[in-house]
């Protein structure tokens, strides 16, 4: 079998392609991920600054207080780390996903 000069170029566009979008799945996937982290990593950190503020608040009394209460207390504090994450936040997991993806395309440049 004889391969044209025509052939050889469409079997390797048709590859070329193929890469492409190869990599535009990759691209999306990895900014899904950077998205994920970002938001995992701003939940944290709301997470901590809201258990300072909860420290101050007084559960001493007739339905209050005791061990279950503090891990009752740290669950719901992470959920609301979460939930405010979820809902846009305060801008620190666009920041971190930029530098996310802004190091993800250096490293792939670098290559």
């Amino acid at each position: 079998m004889t391969m044209t000069a025509n052939t050889y170029f469409d079997t390797a566009s048709l590859s070329i392609e193929k890469q492409k979008s190869q990599m535009v799945g990759m691209k999306a996937q990895n900014d899904k991920q950077a998205k994920e982290t970002a938001e995992d990593f701003e939940a944290f950190f709301l997470s901590r600054t809201m258990e300072s503020m909860f420290e101050t608040v007084s559960t001493e009394g007739m339905f209050g207080g005791g061990n279950a209460e503090r891990i009752y207390r740290s669950m719901l504090i992470n959920e609301y780390g979460k939930n405010i994450a979820q809902s846009g936040g305060i801008g620190v997991a666009d920041h971190v996903m930029n530098t996310i993806l802004e190091l993800q395309e250096k490293q792939s440049s670098q290559n």
